[in-house]
């Protein structure tokens, strides 16, 4: 082994008592080590210093270096931990540790708790499992980490609550929410990092309502943490659950202390939740008040704008942000916002010019989802050549989110059936042929050209296949419960209310001359009225139905639907606005929509 060359150091520093133990004073230079080359100097010393009669005593210092440089230079500390002839489990855990910790070694941590068993001398410990199955988890290695539970179980530590935090924490990262709640669900005692973990594996993988439950539970056996109450914020934001949220607020004002409330990501959690929920003006209310801010912070408020439809606004936060804070610079996700907010607005010529910006002033290399940004943009402005010479000259593959864009411009700018079709071509070739949305956009084509056969086709076609178009789900919250809607929904315990309130709503769309856009309906219709009547029972329609029957008067009604809003809903819902005065609030899949006397803040752009 090569060791450094070391100056002279005060020999009090390094000597040795006459019993052989290390004087205190050797572990004191160690600690007053701040770099890896006072490190160095310091190894370099106690190899000259003898300590082979005393190995208990050579074997802790080491282990202390060997703590110190694993997580400062993990090549050097992995030269020396095979100069060491027995290293005890510290030590093992230690360099397991640091390469788990590690942002290129994760891998290297499961091949040396391999080299830990064929070695055999020291059995693996409650400390040493944590960190493989964190680096499992990072590296989305089921079946490695499968393999150390059952290594857990034979050595008896899975009843150790820290050793069943961390394999619920595997699963759950790797998306195994089932076998997460088993380990959890099989504990005898749990403490509050358990039930962090669980909620927080729920929240992160979409199983907000379960993540709503535990944290209830949760709630009467502990105090719960900034932790919990971060995934909790986030599973509210999921949900669009604005009235479960202002409480998981008021709890963190009421609750937390000082740290906590002005901790820069609770406020960005807070932030974010009530941009997705619809109270964008909640949202501008934290990020002034923020007492410290990240990049997270600017970027959160310029994709709430964005999603809101408040371009320049978006557009502005971008330029304060350039402006007023030299700690926070604009990186890759910033002008994934901006690039989104010009996409919402139609802004070509300004995309554009961030975009070069991005390239030369900022040095930031244009990413997929940043052509896919301008792709989008050209293509919803009609601009669809000047989009497919982008997708040709990228230096990467486009992938299937950049060709479903092209395809959804084609339906909506008429863009002509070929062009249609050989954009669908592309989509299923990105997506081994299954992708029903391609099928439900062609058949719009298809209908927007009254082809009906081929319509008719295309739903054969699908079924042949197998495949089933998603069904359009919407959500309300009324008085802090969540209603939910599928299409043509009869499930709900007010069904008959519902309904006789489309009646009427149909009635009054009528007065004011609505008639519907056939092209919307479902596949299956056949006929006119069979059509006209799959609009009405749209899911969006059934939950503003019930929320113009529930609702409290002058309160917004917040709609929530898993797909795109199509163009004869928005349409009605604009109606709707104006007749019944009431302002209405959808996030669909893409953005939000603000209806508000007889109009939307999308400016019918979307």
């Amino acid at each position: 082994m090569v060791l450094p060359a070391t100056p002279r150091s005060p020999p009090h520093l390094f000597t040795i008592k006459n019993n052989g133990q290390a004087c205190p004073n050797l572990l004191l230079a160690l600690k007053d080590c701040t770099s890896m080359s006072q490190l160095k100097q310091f190894h370099a010393r106690t190899l000259r210093t003898t300590l082979a009669h005393h190995p208990d005593e050579t074997l802790f210092l080491y282990s202390r270096i060997l703590h110190f440089c694993a997580f400062n230079d993990l090549h050097y500390s992995s030269r020396l931990f095979d100069q060491i002839e027995n290293p005890n489990s510290f030590i093992w855990n230690t360099l397991i540790r640091g390469y788990a910790w590690s942002v290129d070694f994760k891998l290297q941590s499961i091949f040396l708790y391999r080299r830990m068993l064929d070695d055999g001398r020291v059995a693996p410990d409650k400390h040493t499992f944590p960190f493989v199955l964190k680096a499992c988890a990072f590296l989305f290695a089921v079946s490695e980490g499968q393999q150390i539970h059952a290594h857990i179980v034979k050595l008896g530590l899975d009843t150790d609550t820290y050793v069943s935090n961390s394999l619920i924490h595997f699963y759950a990262g790797c998306g195994r929410l089932g076998l997460a709640r088993k380990v959890f669900d099989r504990m005898s005692d749990r403490s509050l990092v358990s039930w962090n973990v669980i909620i927080d594996g729920y929240a992160q993988f979409g199983e907000s309502v379960t993540a709503l439950q535990l944290f209830i539970e949760a709630q009467n056996l502990f105090q719960v943490d900034g932790f919990t109450l971060q995934s909790i914020i986030c599973a509210c934001a999921d949900l669009g659950a604005l009235s479960f949220g202002m409480w998981v607020h008021a709890y963190v004002l009421r609750k937390c202390n000082a740290n906590v409330i002005n901790d820069v990501l609770m406020n960005n959690s807070l932030l974010d939740m009530y941009s997705k929920c619809g109270a964008l003006h909640m949202a501008c209310q934290i990020f002034e008040t923020m007492p410290k801010r990240d990049v997270t912070s600017w970027n959160s408020m310029i994709q709430g704008f964005a999603l809101h439809g408040q371009v320049a606004e978006a557009l502005e936060t971008f330029s304060r942000m350039c402006r007023t804070d030299d700690k926070c610079k604009p990186n890759s996700i910033t002008f994934v916002s901006i690039l989104s907010a010009c996409n919402h607005g139609g802004l070509v010529s300004e995309g554009l010019r961030y975009f070069d910006l991005m390239v030369s002033e900022y040095k930031i290399e244009a990413q997929l989802e940043h052509y896919g940004c301008m792709v989008d943009l050209l293509a919803r402005a009609g601009l669809i050549d000047e989009a497919l010479n982008i997708v040709s000259n990228m230096p990467m593959k486009p992938d299937v989110v950049i060709w479903r864009s092209l395809l959804d411009a084609c339906c909506k700018k008429n863009a002509g059936i070929e062009l249609s079709e050989e954009m669908a071509r592309r989509v299923l070739e990105s997506e081994g042929g299954m992708c029903s949305g391609v099928y439900v956009l062609l058949s719009r084509v298809y209908a927007c050209a009254n082809r009906w056969d081929e319509v008719g086709l295309t739903r054969k076609l699908m079924s042949d296949n197998g495949m089933i178009k998603e069904p359009g789900c919407s959500s309300i919250e009324v008085d802090g419960e969540i209603h939910h809607f599928l299409a043509g929904d009869t499930s709900h315990s007010h069904s008959k209310e519902i309904y006789q309130s489309l009646d009427i709503i149909e009635q009054k769309l009528e007065l004011v001359g609505y008639k519907p856009d056939l092209s919307q309906a479902p596949m299956v219709d056949e006929y006119e009225d069979g059509k006209q009547h799959s609009l009405l029972l749209h899911s969006e329609r059934l939950a503003i139905a019930f929320g113009l029957l529930k609702a409290t008067p002058g309160v917004p009604i917040r709609i929530f639907k898993n797909l795109r809003v199509c163009n004869d809903c928005h349409r009605v819902t604009k109606l709707i606005s104006g007749v019944f005065d009431v302002e209405i609030v959808v996030r669909d899949r893409v953005r939000f929509h603000h209806f508000k006397d007889g109009s939307c803040s999308c400016m019918d752009y979307w």
